[in-house]
């Protein structure tokens, strides 16, 4: 059996010493981005490699890009099989922010062809309340050939979103918490509010009180009130630099509405030229 959208900790736990098995720590912070490693290298679940957003899961930062661009395939390919991952392996990717991260490496194994790849549910904060084993020990891994099938029809560029943003056949739906997305704060970016056609659905909105994510037919109930009866290949999710936008892709697919799809850009791309749209408010 392989998982392909959220692992539970009972099920990772029994599955800390499968040698098909690989766990990837994704914990970053964007204000501090050594942060994370350095949280990795205090202490981690047994034999999980670490995965760096900036340095491992984006390439260079340019003048028309996002502020995480996709990195090259076969640069993530030669890592990931550095990792010890190849098409046997099940991947299980966890952060300390709920799937915030983390689900960057989810959908990227997904775009190089890679489906057993699952997040785990709650993430370390639950994993630590059950107090699960931690260790510092960095893992001795043994090498693998990721053979990657790049599937380039899971994202959209800037031109996708621009010519579909307001057609009534498509949805753009945009993860960032409310008062970025209306433009009352910006504190990333240099431009505030969301691209014309656009409607919200914070990622934080797919979690329970726990930070668990809600059920499947609950999470279906959700996404249905958005999107009605449209065909989720017609759904398109942004952020701002492509990541968090990911958790709400996980989140229709664990509730079996599969095909959406990724703006990998997303709104820092979309702002780096004047003449595409914006606006503010609701």
């Amino acid at each position: 059996m392989s998982y392909s959208t959220l692992i539970t900790t009972d099920e990772l736990a029994a599955h800390l010493d499968d040698p098909q098995w690989v766990i990837i720590d994704c914990r970053f912070v964007l204000s501090k981005p050594e942060a994370g490693r350095a949280l990795y290298r205090q202490s981690h679940i047994p034999g999980a490699r670490y995965a760096h957003l900036n340095k491992d899961l984006s390439s260079t930062v340019s003048a028309d890009s996002g502020r995480h661009p996709l990195p090259d395939p076969y640069v993530l390919a030669e890592k990931l099989g550095q990792w010890g991952i190849d098409k046997q392996t099940q991947v299980v990717v966890y952060d300390d922010t709920f799937g915030a991260m983390a689900v960057r490496l989810w959908w990227l194994l997904r775009w190089l062809g890679h489906e057993a790849v699952a997040l785990l549910d709650g993430g370390l904060p639950k994993w630590q309340r059950e107090k699960r084993p931690m260790d510092a020990k960095l893992p001795e891994v043994a090498s693998k050939t990721f053979e990657m099938q790049v599937n380039n029809a899971l994202w959209v560029d800037a031109h996708t979103v621009d010519s579909i943003r307001e057609h009534s056949d498509h949805v753009l739906i945009d993860a960032r918490a409310e008062e970025r997305y209306t433009g009352m704060i910006e504190p990333l970016d240099k431009v505030a509010g969301h691209i014309p056609g656009a409607i919200n659905y914070p990622y934080e909105d797919n979690l329970d009180f726990s930070g668990e994510f809600m059920s499947a037919e609950e999470l279906k109930g959700e996404y249905k009130d958005l999107i009605g009866n449209k065909d989720p290949a017609n759904i398109i999710h942004m952020c701002g630099s492509g990541v968090t936008a990911c958790h709400n892709i996980l989140a229709m697919e664990h509730a079996g509405l599969k095909g959406s799809r990724l703006y990998a850009g997303s709104w820092s791309e979309w702002i780096t030229r004047p003449e595409r749209p914006v606006t503010t408010g609701e």
